[in-house]
């Protein structure tokens, strides 16, 4: 995945052969409290340590911030703390997803019920 995303490794660098096949988005914790599942990838804006504490509760596997926002220390501390991978990519949320997708990365839910 850092390959595909031309990514930036703030968390995780000993866990880049971690296999992830599925992945969802969300730009809210509510969202990603809804639809995440654990043992999946999350592509997300948001870069608040919440996010990385929802991550750790969930059973989320890594977490790859979009838009080329760059985490907060305490969040990157966090993740840290928490042996959470986090990554930052510049592509947007759209073109992220694409790229993994097309990859064999699939969705981890096709649509709420």
């Amino acid at each position: 995945m850092k390959e595909i995303l031309d990514a930036e490794i703030f968390v995780g660098h000993d866990q880049l052969d971690l296999e992830i096949t599925k992945a969802g988005c969300a730009d809210s914790i509510a969202d990603v409290l809804l639809l995440a599942k654990a043992g999946m990838l999350l592509l997300t804006g948001l870069t608040n340590p919440n996010v990385i504490q929802t991550a750790y509760t969930l059973g989320i596997a890594a977490i790859i911030i979009v838009r080329g926002k760059r985490p907060p220390l305490e969040t990157i501390q966090l993740a840290e703390d928490l042996q959470i991978p986090l990554l930052s990519t510049k592509y947007i949320l759209f073109e992220t997803a694409g790229r993994l997708y097309s990859k064999g990365i699939v969705g981890n839910i096709l649509k709420v019920e």
